[in-house]
């Protein structure tokens, strides 16, 4: 019988090849992904399926401690927390933003709003805001994180970092989305609950839309960078 933990590990491999894969092969998507209808529909599938392998691997074990998804045993810590990964990326997007422009390499978020096209931005907003946070710490910091508390918290914590930077498939944004993944992982350690991420993470998502559409292509130096780095945290 199958491990949850060489399953999990399993599918992590398979869908960061898959992604790198895309990424070096297709390049970037368009710059008007957001604006477009299919988008939803296919950010949708795509959560829904990877939803479904996480709740079909949890349930090789006890799937409700593996998948954390509990009342937090403190709130308060938990924005505690989460405040301090918001200083944090801010100051990792200070320092390393300018040097290694992750957005760019993304290329996914628009740099001008169009109210034309706004119903299909805010329905990929749901998508990317509520949907992909929701799956995501359920998939990293739920299952992930308890596969690998075994082997220390720490370790668990760094792992599940690195395979949430792995999964997005990028390069130059990799040292801010691993940073991002062991800050939720530290959180999730420390509350015992993946909610509280999913809160924290969806908030991530929604500053990296909402700069994305606020920030000029004229834009340089600390600005820019800062702004790329957030719009870099988009799930597609």
């Amino acid at each position: 019988m199958t491990s949850p933990l060489a399953a999990w590990t399993s599918f992590v491999v398979i869908f960061a090849t898959l992604s790198y894969t895309l990424r070096f092969t297709e390049g970037k998507p368009p710059k008007d992904l957001l604006y477009r209808w299919a988008t939803v529909e296919s950010g949708l599938i795509q959560f829904a399926v990877i939803g479904l392998i996480v709740y079909g691997i949890a349930g090789l074990g006890n799937r409700r401690e593996l998948l954390a998804l509990r009342r937090p045993t403190s709130w308060w810590r938990a924005l505690a927390i989460g405040v301090g990964i918001a200083i944090g990326m801010v100051i990792l997007s200070g320092l390393l933003g300018p040097l290694l422009h992750p957005g760019r390499e993304q290329g996914v978020t628009p740099d001008v709003w169009r109210p034309d096209h706004a119903a299909e931005y805010v329905a990929n907003g749901v998508v990317i805001c509520i949907v992909a946070p929701f799956v995501e710490e359920l998939a990293f910091r739920g299952l992930g994180y308890s596969l690998l508390v075994r082997y220390g918290k720490w370790t668990a914590i760094v792992l599940v970092g690195v395979a949430f930077g792995l999964a997005h498939g990028l390069v130059e944004a990799f040292p801010f989305l691993a940073a991002l993944g062991s800050g939720l992982a530290y959180l999730r350690s420390r509350v015992d609950s993946v909610i509280p991420g999913m809160f924290i993470h969806g908030l991530f998502n929604a500053v990296a839309l909402t700069v994305a559409v606020a920030g000029q292509p004229q834009q340089e130096g600390a600005l820019r960078a800062w702004i790329e780095v957030w719009s870099s945290l988009s799930p597609f």
